[in-house]
């Protein structure tokens, strides 16, 4: 199903270390946030928990568009890939939509999140690693 190691495959590799990366810096964040402390420092977790998400949802558009390269435009397929897509499209879409609606929302850094959020927040974080497991077990058995 994948192609042999080229360039997409390499890129595909390096681009998606950084919003799983990303995704669970953020969530750990905005987690962290939660805990009393100085204001100041719940601000700076929470302004920190915004820029890592919003930059790991722009870095997965590269992750997917190369991804789908490689797997020549295959967005479910079978065994192995589909388990990796069946983590993939749901951990992409809400990572891009929390990322959205933290802009969108323009919420200030003094706000708490709202539990909604950081239910869904969580959910894309472990929606995300089961992504990079499953990536990981397609590397192991090719």
């Amino acid at each position: 199903m994948l192609t042999d190691p080229s360039i997409w495959s390499k890129a595909h590799g390096a681009f998606t270390h950084f919003p799983i990366a990303l995704m669970l810096v953020s969530t750990f964040c905005d987690s962290a946030s939660l805990f009393r402390g100085p204001a100041e420092r719940q601000r700076a977790l929470r302004s920190t928990a915004t820029i890592t998400l919003v930059l790991g949802a722009l870095g997965s558009y590269a992750a997917v568009a190369t991804g789908l390269v490689i797997t020549k435009w295959q967005v479910w397929g079978h065994g192995t890939l589909l388990h990796h897509h069946q983590f993939v499209w749901p951990a992409f879409a809400l990572m891009v939509g929390l990322a959205t609606w933290r802009v969108i929302t323009r919420q200030t850094a003094a706000e708490k999140p709202p539990t909604a959020y950081l239910a869904l927040m969580f959910l894309a974080a472990a929606l995300m690693s089961g992504a990079g497991y499953w990536g990981g077990e397609l590397l192991n058995r090719g």
